[in-house]
């Protein structure tokens, strides 16, 4: 009898051991697991932006053509909408940089200062760090704003009852490039319903005879 009760106690042990070795196994290969996640666009939100200031090319050969400058720069967390933001990028977008300062200048909207000061940055970078000898010779080839961190605060109304309200910011972004902006080619109103029409010839209804 005093047998089977040190047996019955040794496999007790025994089994809360390998019960215990088994959760902590578990968790370690969760854990490994969990950290394996791709989460760079996630957390990261467009990091490498900046990044590509620090490209190095290769050197060119005497008859190959000046390879201009490209200065990428940003400002995050903007407290600012990235809606009213994108209106403001599209509007300077293929402009000159004075052209673009000029028209930021005698825009009353918020976003347009803070847009002119990251333009006035980004063109002193070009000056000091990417052998920029003029800096009125460069144009905005890329202007964009994203989604910054949105904070939801609680807004109270009547009778005790509330609803939820987001503080919301926003990051911009622009790439300036040396030399003078490439010309837009000008389509017509005619141009376009052509072009639409001929899209309309073209497409391909599923489900049809």
């Amino acid at each position: 009898m005093a047998f089977s009760c040190s047996s019955g106690l040794g496999f007790s042990v025994l089994r809360n051991i390998t019960a215990q070795m088994h959760s902590r196994v578990l968790a370690s290969v969760c854990r490994v697991q969990q950290s394996s996640f791709h989460t760079s666009m996630t957390l990261d939100g467009g990091r490498t932006w900046e990044r590509k200031n620090q490209i190095v090319y290769p050197a060119q050969r005497p008859d190959e053509a000046r390879r201009p400058a490209e200065i990428h720069h940003c400002r995050r967390q903007i407290k600012y909408s990235k809606d009213k933001m994108w209106y403001l990028a599209k509007l300077i977008r293929g402009m000159t940089i004075d052209q673009a300062i000029a028209q930021l200048e005698f825009n009353d909207k918020k976003g347009a200062k803070i847009m002119k000061e990251v333009l006035l940055e980004a063109q002193e970078m070009a000056v000091k760090n990417h052998n920029v000898e003029y800096k009125s010779n460069l144009y905005v080839a890329e202007s964009f704003s994203s989604k910054g961190k949105y904070l939801k605060r609680i807004r109270y109304h009547g009778r005790g009852m509330f609803g939820i309200m987001d503080k919301v910011y926003c990051h911009y972004f622009v790439k300036l490039v040396e030399g003078t902006p490439p010309k837009v080619e000008q389509n017509t109103g005619f141009d376009q319903a052509k072009e639409y029409v001929e899209q309309l010839r073209n497409r391909t209804i599923i489900h049809s005879l």
